[in-house]
């Protein structure tokens, strides 16, 4: 949510900002409501303070015996007068509202102009990519995967872009979601969460999933919640309608949960696999942080998810997303795509977001310095440290043999009980 003052004061940068995401949203029209909102607002402090006035000398006049019925009619006018002038405030206030949350964040300086994906810098290379003797085969293409992968049981249960994983392949799916936990809260000294996959709505509206993105969420109706696309969700949410201490930020947080997600925008896209399925999931991270220290917590952030990458030996790049590619919420983002061999191109496998003050003002979290009176608001990130599926994708691909067999990365391998290869056929 924006900053409607802000918008007031610095018209033409909020406008440049809009061109910049490739919107077409004028100051001007923002300006205009939060006008007629703010001029109802001082119209009903006057009419209040006429009553007052008036009913005070209402009062005068019958304590000297005198007559006050042209006084009484007005102020039945004046009542009136009220009525309209708050429905007048709350529809400009409804409009005003409307038109804020679904304005997507303004870019950070530092974030490269451009139309799409094609103008996304990169920022550096990892790894070597691995050479094979053989032709490389997508991951849905391996034995293992064709023996423990099972779509076609998952689409009568449920449908399209479901799977059922089964023995070594349902092994290593927690191997290595518990990697990474591990990785995270005894390396990089984040909190490990359990949280729940199902929230109100006004915690999914505070992280700026609604009310834009309403299709491409999951809801319940007799209870009126909606299952999570992510933890970044409840962990975000964690800082809501609460005034933290600024001694106890950074807040971070680090969490393995089932995530959901209808893909209604990517019709066509991967039908084939586990790159985008409608459950999966992933491992998030969320930090909760003083303004100053927020560009220095994303590079912080991405590190901890690229480390993920290099502990499995799995090469990739990390590039910048322009504004015309990034996130509803963010302000600056950094994408990590991982190389996949069976499809001889890098992909997306964690997206990190400093989203600055942009979910805070939607959720109202803020943080009150050392002896300060007022507050501020809080800046928040998230980041997928990593996506549980597609780092699957990722070992299977980049460690395939000629044999058919998968070979197993090394710091997986207590994590599979010893197991070194996953092998076509099970004993």
């Amino acid at each position: 949510m924006h900053d409607v003052k802000w918008i007031r004061q610095n018209p033409e940068l909020f406008d440049n900002a809009m061109k910049k995401r490739r919107l077409n949203i004028k100051s001007d029209d923002i300006i205009v409501i939060d006008k007629q909102y703010r001029d109802t607002l001082t119209n009903m402090q006057n009419l209040q303070s006429q009553r007052n006035t008036i009913s005070q000398n209402i009062g005068d006049i019958k304590k000297k015996g005198g007559n006050a019925d042209d006084l009484i009619a007005k102020i039945a006018i004046i009542k009136n007068d009220l009525v309209k002038a708050h429905d007048d405030s709350e529809r400009y206030k409804s409009e005003l509202t409307k038109l804020l949350e679904d304005i997507p964040n303004i870019p950070h300086q530092d974030v490269p102009d451009g139309d799409n994906e094609n103008a996304n810098v990169s920022i550096h290379y990892w790894g070597d990519i691995p050479k094979f003797s053989f032709e490389p085969k997508r991951h849905f293409d391996l034995a293992p995967s064709q023996e423990m992968m099972d779509f076609e049981m998952a689409a009568k249960i449920s449908g399209a872009r479901f799977v059922i994983l089964r023995r070594d392949l349902a092994r290593l799916d927690r191997a290595i979601a518990n990697f990474m936990l591990d990785t995270h809260v005894n390396e990089h000294g984040l909190e490990e969460t359990t949280t729940p996959a199902l929230v109100r709505q006004e915690t999914i509206y505070g992280t700026g999933q609604l009310p834009k993105f309403a299709e491409d969420l999951y809801h319940t109706d007799e209870h009126d919640l909606w299952l999570i696309p992510t933890a970044e969700v409840p962990l975000t949410c964690h800082a809501a309608n609460a005034i933290v201490d600024i001694r106890d930020l950074p807040k971070r947080y680090t969490a393995w949960t089932p995530c959901f997600r209808s893909e209604a925008g990517a019709a066509g896209q991967d039908t084939r696999g586990l790159i985008r399925q409608h459950q999966f999931s992933k491992v998030e991270m969320v930090s909760i942080t003083h303004p100053d220290y927020s560009h220095d917590e994303l590079e912080r952030m991405t590190t901890c998810a690229e480390n993920i990458l290099k502990k499995l030996q799995l090469p990739f790049r990390t590039i910048m997303l322009c504004s015309g590619d990034m996130g509803f919420s963010a302000a600056k983002t950094y994408d990590i795509e991982v190389w996949l061999p069976g499809e001889n191109k890098y992909r997306e496998i964690s997206s990190c977001s400093n989203c600055g003050d942009f979910q805070a003002r939607r959720m109202n979290a803020r943080y009150r310095d050392v002896g300060a009176k007022g507050t501020d608001f809080v800046h928040t990130l998230n980041g997928s440290g990593l996506a549980v599926g597609r780092t699957m994708v990722a070992i299977l691909e980049n460690y395939q043999l000629d044999n058919g067999s998968i070979k197993i990365p090394d710091v997986l391998i207590p994590y599979m009980n010893g197991l070194e290869l996953i092998k076509a056929q099970q004993p």
